[in-house]
């Protein structure tokens, strides 16, 4: 091979492993903290008048077909919220949530009827202060 042709070779190499760190760069960066409530689906639409509360939230996920989402306090939206099991372990509780919000909207029920929303994608999940 030639020594021109190696060099293109080098350089095309370089060229993809600086646009895979670019890549996982930018999903670091997308990467958000959020403030608000452990909540579920059903009655997350209910969370800017009233708290959830553990037995609630808990409730409508096992009875209601819910799945856990998050109220946050910023834009008094209702996100799905990923993974469920690390959910699960913060039901009814004001958490802060570091995370990606993803960009496609969801389908989910609610007592009030149908309703839609993000997922986010949450890397920690902790108590607020």
């Amino acid at each position: 091979m030639r020594l021109s042709a190696k060099l293109g070779l080098a350089f095309a190499g370089i060229a993809v492993l600086a646009g895979g760190w670019t890549l996982t760069a930018h999903a670091r960066n997308n990467s958000e903290t959020l403030k608000g409530y452990v909540t579920d689906t059903w009655c997350g639409v209910n969370r800017d008048t009233k708290a959830p509360s553990v037995e609630c939230t808990n409730f409508c996920v096992k009875s209601k077909a819910a799945k856990y989402a998050f109220y946050n306090l910023a834009d008094k939206k209702v996100y799905i919220l990923n993974p469920q099991e690390m959910a699960g372990k913060y039901a009814g509780q004001l958490v802060n949530v570091t995370g990606t919000v993803g960009t496609e909207s969801q389908k989910f029920k609610t007592m009030r009827g149908d309703g839609e929303g993000l997922t986010i994608t949450a890397s920690t999940i902790a108590k607020a202060n």
